[in-house]
């Protein structure tokens, strides 16, 4: 069975605005590039092809440099339009595809290898997010319709019972955390070890502490002397 990936990739430059008061535009982009780097490269070492998509002529670049397959977004489309193109680029050359967005950096950690051989005894497997999104789904091309955003695991669940096609759920800690807030950071800091990311945010001086508020972790920088 042939498998591609798919990896849709937001402008470096607009992405990740909550994690301002933690981290300069600067250090968020190339922050954006680490988790790039991690995901892809467990993507290559366990389907056939990658495939980044992006309308953002800088994520092309750099995505050529990570030596993936890239697709220019046509059109002004939402995540769902510009997944779909990218279905479609991969509907005549492979079985099934496997989505994976860009901002899970312990993809490595998640048993990847299992998931894609679970895709020759079920037509549909999905790793929930935190939160209820998405944060993996593997089909046949033109099957089910995409529906990421919020509350997409539910939706995708239901569109595949919609459909009467298998069903197996990949639940992960490590596939469920995508990177949108400075407690996420905390979580990689932990948990990412020999991952791009978490060599990234040791090498900007981010340390964890305990927090007895609202948020789980703390995230503070070191103090230049």
């Amino acid at each position: 069975m042939k498998i591609y990936g798919i990896i849709p990739v937001s402008p470096f430059a607009h992405a990740k605005t909550r994690l301002s008061p933690t981290l300069s535009p600067s250090e968020r982009k190339n922050l954006l590039k680490v988790m790039l780097k991690d995901v892809t490269k467990s993507l290559k070492e366990n389907v056939d092809e990658v495939i980044v998509i992006s309308a953002d002529k800088e994520v092309l670049h750099f995505a050529d440099e990570l030596k993936v397959q890239t697709l220019k977004e046509k059109g002004q489309t939402d995540l769902n339009g510009a997944l779909e193109q990218a279905v479609e680029w991969c509907e005549s050359k492979c079985d099934k595809v496997i989505i994976v967005p860009s901002d899970v950096p312990l993809i490595g950690k998640a048993n990847i290898k299992g998931l894609i051989q679970d895709a020759e005894k079920y037509d549909i497997i999905i790793a929930p997010a935190k939160g209820g999104g998405t944060n993996a789904l593997l089909f046949p091309p033109r099957t089910i319709k995409l529906r990421f955003g919020d509350c997409s695991f539910f939706e995708h669940i239901k569109e595949a019972k919609r459909l009467k096609l298998s069903i197996k759920i990949h639940d992960s800690f490590y596939l469920s955390l995508d990177v949108n807030t400075a407690e996420d950071l905390g979580e990689i800091i932990l948990h990412g070890k020999n991952t791009y990311t978490r060599s990234y945010l040791e090498d900007l001086k981010l340390k964890v502490k305990p927090s007895r508020g609202a948020e789980r972790l703390r995230i503070e920088k070191e103090s230049k002397g």
